[in-house]
């Protein structure tokens, strides 16, 4: 850095600040990052968390990136470390519950300053000295939690197909049997459902079920060939999707004979079209809330949960909204 000073004509300090990022008069930036491409200068990153006890790195606790709801996750908590000079340290954990208890003590070996996670684990030991902040898993008010409010989701979900003329109608989930901020999508389905007076039943299997359950629970409603929903509401759009090819090999139409809505805003290809019908979760809000808030300097007096906001948007698997039924939306 004395080298690049004296090449720049500027004090250390100034090379300090524009290396960390601080704001400086803009001649000065441009002389020192002349000098830095001049001389070929590198940061040594190890050097430098020793002397701040720093490492300027988050770890990201995940199942995958299989799942497009984890990719899109991924990325943009990725993005919002980037904005602010701070790299992922991705931690894949294919549901293993021991892998997500070493990647925290990874961590606690000053791998990382922090950490943002989606787990499974039912015992997991959260330390106490490292900013932690969890995804749709609430653990107590010292670990603050961000999710999507998963109830108003699956409340909206009943009312959307309630507009478009649905009056029996099913919830279909796979899922964690962890008591989880997902698992409120089925309560706030419910409670849409008794709002608009329909008729609704549950079908929910554990993870690791085999999903051709959720063919028999369809073919057990099927008289004379036709199913006795009209709609139906599904935890993710990956099950949609799926439940959605059962029903065409039913020789089922959707959305002409069953109307079916997913939860996460998943789109194909990753940037155009919704899979399905979906309640969407504001996934890029959700990256940078948790990314504020385990860089936060008062982390302490972070609150316990945030719920962030839901929209609906129409993915070609329900009809128009009957027009007598706006206003229940």
């Amino acid at each position: 850095m004395s080298d690049v000073a004296r090449e720049a004509g500027v004090a250390l300090g100034t090379v300090s600040k524009v290396i960390n990022g601080q704001p400086v008069g803009e001649s000065y930036r441009l002389r020192v990052e002349a000098a830095v491409k001049k001389l070929d200068y590198r940061i040594n990153n190890s050097a430098r968390s020793l002397k701040t006890d720093q490492t300027r790195t988050i770890a990201f606790i995940v199942p995958n990136t299989i799942t497009p709801y984890f990719a899109l996750l991924t990325h943009h908590i990725n993005m919002a470390l980037e904005k602010r000079s701070y790299k992922m340290l991705l931690c894949f954990t294919e549901y293993d519950r021991d892998r997500e208890q070493e990647f925290i003590q990874m961590v606690r070996n000053r791998r990382a300053d922090g950490v943002i996670a989606l787990t499974y684990n039912p015992h997991l030991e959260i330390p106490e000295d490292i900013p932690f902040v969890t995804i749709d898993r609430f653990f107590s008010v010292s670990v603050p939690c961000v999710a999507a409010d998963n109830f108003a989701g699956g409340r909206m979900a009943a009312h959307e197909l309630a507009a478009r003329g649905c009056r029996r109608v099913a919830f279909m989930r796979i899922g964690s049997t962890l008591t989880n901020e997902p698992s409120k999508r089925r309560d706030g389905f419910i409670s849409g459902c008794l709002e608009e007076n329909m008729s609704y039943e549950c079908m929910l299997l554990e993870d690791g079920a085999s999903e051709e359950e959720f063919g028999v629970f369809l073919k057990e409603h099927m008289i004379g060939g036709r199913l006795e929903f009209d709609g139906l509401f599904c935890g993710t759009d990956t099950v949609a999707y799926r439940v959605i090819r059962m029903l065409r090999g039913m020789n089922l139409r959707v959305p002409e004979d069953v109307q079916v809505i997913g939860f996460d805003g998943i789109r194909m290809f990753g940037d155009q079209d919704y899979v399905c019908s979906t309640i969407v979760q504001p996934v890029a809000a959700i990256a940078e809330t948790c990314v504020n808030m385990v860089l936060s300097p008062d982390f302490g007096a972070l609150p316990p949960l945030i719920c962030l906001p839901v929209s609906y948007a129409d993915g070609g698997t329900t009809k128009p909204v009957i027009e007598s039924e706006k206003r229940a939306i």
